[in-house]
């Protein structure tokens, strides 16, 4: 048997094993009662993109973590890992989140979407991303899916932004490439002002 181990199946393959391994621990220390008073449950249910996901969380996991190592959705891109490039950016309960800054425990009971679940059952997409193709937004692309986030957030909020509020608006996200002109075309066309 040919199996192909790329690195992508290396790292699904040691997450596997280590959530299996975190989970068969935690599964002996609740049966055994040594679980101590104050400890924190790992294994949380989300609302991620409209569908609840089980996932074992350690404590200090950061949701741009669990989203992309622990979920599979690499959308959402780790740029600074620090709150200060936005190229992690989802909407919490429909408002932007930098994911790399919010403790993934503290997303529960809250509704998390990333860019994944912005697109339709049938393929389509969402008008915002249909915008940043038709204006040519993105360059090398790694800061989109926190654009994009972004800017649906602000169009939830202000449907009908100007231009400075739209750059009001996205000023939380960066892009190395300096494509800020097309995001705010991008902006623009999504709200239906175009030029």
């Amino acid at each position: 048997m040919d199996v192909k181990l790329n690195r992508r199946r290396f790292i699904k393959g040691v997450i596997a094993s280590g959530i299996a391994a975190g989970a068969a621990r935690h599964g002996a220390a609740v049966a055994g009662g040594d679980r101590p008073a104050q400890a924190v449950d790992r294994l949380l249910s989300l609302k991620i993109n409209g569908r609840i996901r089980r996932v074992d969380v350690l404590p200090q996991e950061t949701l741009a973590h669990t989203l992309r190592y622990r979920l599979g959705l690499t959308g959402t891109k780790l740029g600074c890992n620090r709150g200060e490039c936005g190229a992690c950016t989802v909407l919490v309960d429909d408002v932007p989140h930098y994911a790399c800054s919010m403790l993934t425990h503290n997303a529960r009971g809250k509704a998390v979407l990333t860019v994944e679940g912005l697109q339709s059952a049938d393929g389509t997409l969402h008008p915002v991303q249909q915008a940043f193709v038709e204006e040519l937004a993105p360059q090398c692309g790694f800061c989109t899916p926190g654009q994009i986030m972004a800017t649906v957030g602000l169009l939830r909020t202000n449907p009908q932004p100007t231009r400075e509020q739209a750059r009001h608006g996205l000023s939380g996200n960066l892009c190395r490439c300096g494509a800020y002109d097309h995001y705010l075309n991008a902006v623009m066309r999504a709200s239906g002002q175009a030029t």
